[in-house]
């Protein structure tokens, strides 16, 4: 059974661990496209501000037509996150964010680049077998000829992520079962010393051998077991 320790953010087993995310490692995390419906219904819900689910205004603004959400953005963002990355490793979850940025307006339609760079990772301080990785998350509209034509978004977070499990080796722990065997196998057996008593043995307190017994206040009557 897989340990929830070595299980990805979706749930199945996990291949990549804090191990693995080491500073200096891109993961493109694919390409997603805006849907226009899916935008504005989004807007409507979560941010229903002029400029994104007004039309008619939108077009007579210096926006020129409808801009999607930031917060929209970034869950397009956070589902490729998941599905290319988190996926696939094992995630916990997310001590934060330190930075979040829009930096140009997303539109229906548009192609967006989405990619992470690991920047930093170190063993967790708070968490006891997870790792601190801290990340970049970067969003860029392509141009017709699929190559980068802007920044759209920018993100800095942090997130938790289980070191590997140590595996065992059935071979390792067959040989040292058989090594603990052969040792014992190889002990001598030791005589055991009669304890039962010698005709030189002096009689004990309260016996029939003896004269006399001890009262309750003598000193032997008074030691510990």
């Amino acid at each position: 059974m897989t340990t929830p320790d070595a299980r990805s953010g979706t749930g199945r087993p996990a291949e990549l661990f804090f191990e693995d995310l080491v500073p200096g490692l891109t993961v493109d995390l694919g390409v997603v496209t805006v849907d226009a419906d899916e935008m504005v219904a989004f807007a409507r819900r979560f941010d229903p501000q002029w400029y994104h689910v007004d039309s008619d205004l939108a077009a007579a603004s210096r926006h020129g037509g409808l801009i999607a959400s930031g917060f929209y953005t970034v869950s397009l963002f956070m589902r490729a996150y998941v599905d290319h990355l988190l996926s696939r490793a094992a995630a916990d979850a997310s001590p934060g964010l330190e930075e979040l940025r829009w930096l140009a307006p997303v539109r229906a339609g548009d192609r967006l680049a989405v990619r992470v760079d690991v920047m930093g990772a170190r063993p967790s301080t708070a968490r006891p077998g997870l790792g601190t990785v801290s990340l970049t998350g970067t969003m860029l509209r392509l141009g017709p000829d699929d190559r980068p034509e802007q920044e759209v978004l920018r993100t800095r977070f942090r997130g938790w992520f289980a070191v590997r499990p140590v595996e065992a080796d059935p071979e390792a722990e067959a040989e040292a079962e058989a090594e603990a065997e052969a040792t014992d196998a190889d002990q001598p057996e030791v005589d055991q010393p009669d304890p039962g008593p010698t005709a030189g043995d002096p009689p004990t307190v309260g016996s029939s051998d003896s004269g006399s017994t001890a009262s309750s206040g003598s000193p032997e009557a008074q030691q510990p077991d």
